[in-house]
């Protein structure tokens, strides 16, 4: 597969044709309108001269991989010869089903369509196709040219020849798949990452700790850990009967908390909603936004570039 199509040009969608491009893909962008094709074409540029900065790649690549990204208002040039086509428009069941009939009705049968879908389950956004057996759900994390996971969940009628075309493919991007053996809601990373925002949010509530020592105890501890061994193998290393005992009295310790935490529900009910309104759990000047996701995509590619080494 050489040919792809990325509908939708948000943050994802221009982010995963920047992957795919790097990986010696060609990719044809859809964006709704020319507004929306001009920020994606901007963000594309400044994402791939981030990349040339730190060093990814040199100056002849990134001329070479910007080649190989087309932009259109035409979903019917978006589909014409792609070999794969992943959905990135936002997170809305109809407008995904409404998207997955027009694909339908352009992209041969036996094309792969792949939904980027962060929460919603593979056999409800592929109700009402007419081939579901090629339905995928292949879910990107953010940033998609730097962050390798791609999260791969089939539906019930999705067959198993279009899982292992997808993780081939996906492994042809040179991104680490990941298969699950049945959809649930937040998939793998997105249930691990809310666990622990659960209890970081209970300990926060509990007055435990304060904000800056909470996320502290993560980034100085098992964050360190995290880039090599993940849980289960930290358990390993660690020794199953510690984290046995440990668990048997621990376990019943832990938030179970169903809905958003106290200080969360204040927060977003008076509109404080992160970086992006100046205010959350933090305040967050411009430069400090700036800042902290700098630093963020240094550590990104600093991990990428061991990826990289290990090939």
């Amino acid at each position: 597969m050489k040919n792809i199509a990325i509908i939708g040009a948000g943050t994802m969608g221009h982010s995963i044709a920047l992957s795919a491009s790097w990986s010696g893909h060609s990719a044809k962008i859809f964006g709704v309108d020319n507004h929306d094709l001009e920020t994606a074409k901007k963000g594309f540029a400044a994402k791939l001269q981030l990349m040339a900065d730190n060093e990814l790649i040199n100056e002849g690549q990134a001329q070479e991989i910007a080649e190989h990204v087309a932009f259109t208002t035409s979903l019917e040039e978006a589909v014409k010869d792609a070999e794969f086509i992943i959905e990135a428009v936002p997170e809305n069941m109809a407008l995904k089903h409404k998207i997955y009939h027009q694909l339908e009705e352009l992209a041969a049968n036996d094309i792969i369509i792949a939904s980027n879908s962060s929460g919603l389950m593979p056999t409800a956004l592929a109700e009402g196709m007419k081939h579901p057996e090629r339905f995928v759900l292949t879910h990107f994390w953010n940033p998609a040219h730097l962050v390798p996971l791609v999260e791969i969940v089939g539906g019930e009628k999705t067959d198993e020849k279009t899982l292992q075309q997808t993780k081939a493919f996906i492994e042809q991007m040179k991104k680490q798949a990941v298969m699950l053996k049945k959809e649930l809601p937040g998939f793998i990373g997105n249930r691990l990452q809310f666990a622990l925002f659960r209890e970081a949010q209970a300990l926060l509530d509990a007055g435990v700790a304060s904000k800056e020592d909470i996320d502290a105890a993560v980034t100085y501890s098992i964050g360190r850990r995290l880039p090599v061994t993940g849980p289960l193998q930290t358990a390993d290393l660690g020794g199953l009967d510690i984290f046995h005992a440990i668990s048997d009295y621990l376990f019943e310790d832990l938030s179970t908390d169903q809905k958003p935490g106290r200080t969360l529900s204040e927060l977003t009910g008076k509109g404080e909603l992160g970086a992006k309104t100046g205010s959350g759990f933090y305040e967050w000047p411009e430069e400090q936004s700036k800042a902290v996701q700098g630093k963020r995509e240094e550590a990104l590619i600093h991990f990428l570039k061991q990826d990289m080494e290990k090939g």
